[in-house]
């Protein structure tokens, strides 16, 4: 996704930090923690760990910040993400999110950077009768779960958000959930953790485990070894493919495909025009983000297509019609990029964290569309179990070990 002014590209996944290096990658002899996977999940593992003072490693097969974590939209939507069946997660998800305020601002210092974060709250509308129920009936899932969830009727949502067409029936406020901007956060993670003395390795793909009497004691990466204390796998959608996991280990996760763009008004007699909503808008079919930059995030759209990552004229058409039911005048707005990225999702739609069967070996992977939102909890639930030699809190019900075989 291009900066404004940027020839538009179609077929990216967003914008990738600085590519690395031309050459062999310079892996290290050895760290107290190698981290395989460089997105928002990776590097708040590995920053976490720098500011223990821990020699750090974080491996990357290609751009770290890249792939699904600059696709990503942003949202830590703990209040409107919750659904049937999910109260564990849910617990998860608010204990991130407590997190996030402290986390942001030690992000911000570390990195002398700003995230773009926003405490706006979310709002979920309903267009149609058929959609009011439904989303009655979700608020009051949302209420028995003791959450911060309003209903507001068709003229409060319209207060609120006037720039929505006037068929919105109804809606949900949800003034807990926040957001940031995935590619500020991202840039803001690596130049954190390079700060406190971390090692970023970029177009490192790993190879191998480094095994020694049942034990992981490392990771080959482009043939060369690095030996670790502790090797944490956090590659997102790639965390389960390839010849990482040693046999026994069962981690049931998929790459989930979602479509998304990135809209901008238009300028009007020469001046740039304001976005026509203040707060992260969600739909039955698409989640609208607004953000400080004049940019407006449309996502996602769901698919099993592997990791297939062209971006369809069927996507991007289900984007413009989901946004445009409404948001009138969206079809003067400026597509200013399109892309397509991979939600690393497990059979439960919740992550892997913690310690495994095998000694040494760590998993901070498989955070499905909540790699944002989880991405402090999960950071302090990897740092627990490097220093403290467990993982505490809501955290500590997310082993592999409830997949199968696999338990720590």
């Amino acid at each position: 996704m291009p900066m404004a002014g940027a020839p538009v590209l179609f077929n990216a996944l967003g914008p990738l930090p600085r590519p690395p290096a031309a050459g062999a990658p310079q892996v290290p002899p050895r760290v107290d923690v190698a981290v395989v996977g460089g997105g928002v999940v990776g590097l708040s593992v590995g920053w976490h760990l720098a500011r223990r003072g821990l020699a750090v490693a974080v491996f990357d097969a290609a751009s770290a910040g890249g792939g699904t974590s600059s696709a990503a939209t942003g949202m830590l939507a703990a209040e409107a993400e919750h659904e049937p069946g999910g109260d564990p997660l849910l617990e998860l998800c608010r204990e991130s999110l407590a997190l996030w305020p402290s986390f942001r601002d030690a992000l911000e210092a570390d990195a002398g950077a700003s995230i773009d974060y926003w405490e706006k709250g979310t709002l979920i509308v309903a267009v149609g009768r058929d959609e009011v129920d439904r989303l009655r009936a979700r608020h009051g899932l949302q209420v028995r779960a003791g959450l911060d969830a309003r209903w507001m009727g068709a003229s409060a949502v319209l207060d609120l958000e006037p720039g929505l067409r006037p068929n919105v029936g109804g809606g949900i406020f949800c003034p807990g959930d926040h957001q940031v901007d995935p590619r500020l956060t991202v840039a803001a993670l690596r130049a954190a953790f390079l700060a406190r003395g971390g090692l970023l390795v970029e177009a490192a793909a790993a190879d191998r485990l480094d095994m020694s009497g049942g034990a992981v004691t490392g990771v080959v990466v482009g043939g060369q070894l690095c030996r670790a204390g502790t090797v944490v796998i956090a590659s997102g959608a790639a965390a389960a493919s390839g010849n990482l996991l040693p046999d026994g280990l069962r981690l049931p996760l998929r790459p989930l495909k979602g479509q998304s763009m990135a809209l901008r008004a238009r300028p009007l007699f020469g001046r740039a025009q304001p976005l026509p909503i203040d707060h992260v808008v969600w739909t039955a079919e698409v989640h609208i983000a607004p953000k400080s930059d004049g940019r407006m995030i449309v996502g996602a759209t769901m698919e099993e297509a592997g990791f297939e990552a062209s971006v369809t004229a069927g996507g991007l058409y289900a984007l413009l019609e989901g946004v445009r039911r409404v948001l009138p005048g969206v079809e003067e707005m400026a597509v200013e990029g399109v892309w397509a990225g991979f939600r690393p999702t497990t059979e439960d739609d919740a992550p892997a964290l913690g310690a495994c069967a095998v000694p040494g070996l760590a998993f901070a992977a498989g955070h499905h569309r909540n790699g944002y939102l989880l991405a402090p909890v999960t950071a302090q639930a990897i740092e627990a179990l490097v220093v403290d030699g467990r993982v505490a809190g809501a955290a500590a019900g997310f082993g592999i070990g409830r997949f199968g075989k696999g338990d720590a």
